[in-house]
């Protein structure tokens, strides 16, 4: 645990004063904004339906994602293996276990702080025109927790999935792009099977139960209307641990 919390606390200093961090942060922010902001545009003429504006700005989610991820995970071990520095590492008592878990919590943390930073965008949209639109819609507090449950829940594979991308090269450009890549065929990929006909083929039929269970959209909506079932938990915490495991097995071997 000493050696733990040694890393942690490291590597979150590293990510706070690296200027990368800050750039993932400045395009994350803005988009999000500007997401939140056509949301409610959309919202006020009437194109969005029953879904809340704080709906949609979840479900968009995606967008962000694929750029804030592998900013804040590509250098956490690729650097390092590219310097040396990680065969250090591993040559004192302190375990790929150890290593994998401080790197991950560390970049986890900032993937909530900014997220945190994301959620003020309704809530300040709320209290800057409640008096002018007095419509409850406009800040659904069920489907913004909702959401930021989803959010704080994915997260954790999604960063695990950084940093397992991050132990496989040791540049950081290609560990960036291999993260997006797999990020965006978790992401997408459910969402895409769900449009295909499978209950149109008998010897497919099954299969639509396990779709629906990987479709993180499908999840997402869930959420964001306060309906939280326990599949998304071990969807994404054995995913997680998963990942964690493989990048530990890694590091370990090429030590």
């Amino acid at each position: 645990m000493k050696h733990f919390l040694t890393i942690f606390k490291y590597e979150l200093r590293i990510l706070f004063i690296s200027p990368a961090t800050y750039v993932a942060g400045t395009i994350f922010l803005a988009l999000m904004g500007g997401l939140y902001w056509l949301a409610l545009q959309r919202s006020a003429v009437g194109a969005l339906g029953d879904a809340l504006p704080v709906e949609v700005y979840f479900q968009l989610f995606f967008v962000p994602l694929l750029i804030l991820v592998p900013l804040i995970t590509m250098r956490s071990f690729a650097e390092e293996r590219r310097t040396g520095t990680l065969g250090a590492l591993m040559t004192t008592p302190t375990s790929a276990l150890a290593i994998v878990l401080g790197k991950f919590f560390a970049a986890y943390a900032l993937y909530i702080f900014l997220w945190g930073l994301a959620l003020a965008f309704p809530i300040s949209a709320w209290f800057m025109l409640k008096d002018l639109y007095p419509d409850p819609r406009l800040l659904a507090a069920g489907s913004l927790l909702g959401g930021a449950i989803f959010v704080a829940l994915s997260g954790l594979l999604y960063i695990a999935v950084g940093i397992l991308a991050s132990s496989l090269t040791r540049s950081m450009l290609v560990a960036g792009l291999l993260s997006s890549c797999i990020l965006f065929i978790l992401v997408v990929s459910g969402g895409v099977l769900q449009l295909l006909p499978l209950e149109n083929y008998e010897s497919l039929s099954g299969l639509r139960d396990l779709v629906d269970y990987l479709s993180t959209f499908r999840h997402l909506e869930n959420f964001s209307r306060g309906l939280i079932d326990t599949r998304p938990f071990f969807l994404f915490t054995s995913g997680t641990l998963l990942a964690l495991g493989l990048t530990a097995i890694n590091i370990e071997s090429k030590a």
